[in-house]
């Protein structure tokens, strides 16, 4: 191994070090809780390192999305894919897309809620989040007839979405989840 393959390795390990640590630290504490002072702090590098990597703490937090996107995107995938019938497969997809808002709660907010520099819907979106909007329009394809797909994913996405926020906000009642969601499956699949 070369000296530059090596240090190419290890310029990309301090930057994953830096993503997971920003991630374990919202998670435990909330993305108030990361500034680039504590991160430095905590993988034990200097602060001009970490900006090495990073512009700043936005950067580190559209890192952490799109990591963040992947990892829903896989699992709508694997979720939609398991499904004995495309009923069953939208009915996992929404599902999966529910527990993971309510698994990662740091990490869906760094996703969908803050402000992060990522473009949605352009052509410059990262990969990660065409795939997870793709695996959400894969599950409604069946049901589109002729309407247009996007929108009708995007429509999807958004009332998950909601259902999410006003859910932790504790402005939907927990007990009556269940049936809200076997209403919206209903709604797009009639």
């Amino acid at each position: 191994m070369s000296v530059r393959e090596r240090r190419e390795r290890e310029r990309e390990q301090r930057e994953r070090l830096i993503v997971t640590t920003a991630r374990d630290l919202a998670e435990t504490e909330g993305w108030d809780a990361v500034t680039t002072r504590r991160l430095a702090d905590l993988i034990e590098y200097s602060q001009p390192v970490l900006y090495s990597h990073f512009k700043g703490k936005n950067a580190i937090m559209a890192a952490v999305a799109v990591e963040g996107f992947a990892e829903i995107a896989a699992g709508l995938r694997a979720a939609r894919t398991t499904a004995a019938t495309a009923r069953a497969a939208l009915a996992a997809v929404m599902s999966a897309y529910l527990d993971f808002a309510e698994g990662h709660p740091a990490l869906y907010d760094v996703m969908f809620i803050h402000a992060v520099d990522l473009r949605f819907a352009h052509p410059e979106t990262p990969a990660a989040l065409r795939e997870a909007f793709g695996a959400i329009r894969e599950a409604l394809q069946p049901f589109a007839g002729d309407d247009d797909l996007d929108v009708q994913a995007e429509v999807l996405w958004a009332a998950l979405h909601g259902l999410v926020t006003l859910m932790r906000g504790g402005r939907l009642p927990r007990e009556t989840h269940d049936r809200r969601v076997a209403l919206l499956l209903e709604r797009f699949t009639a």
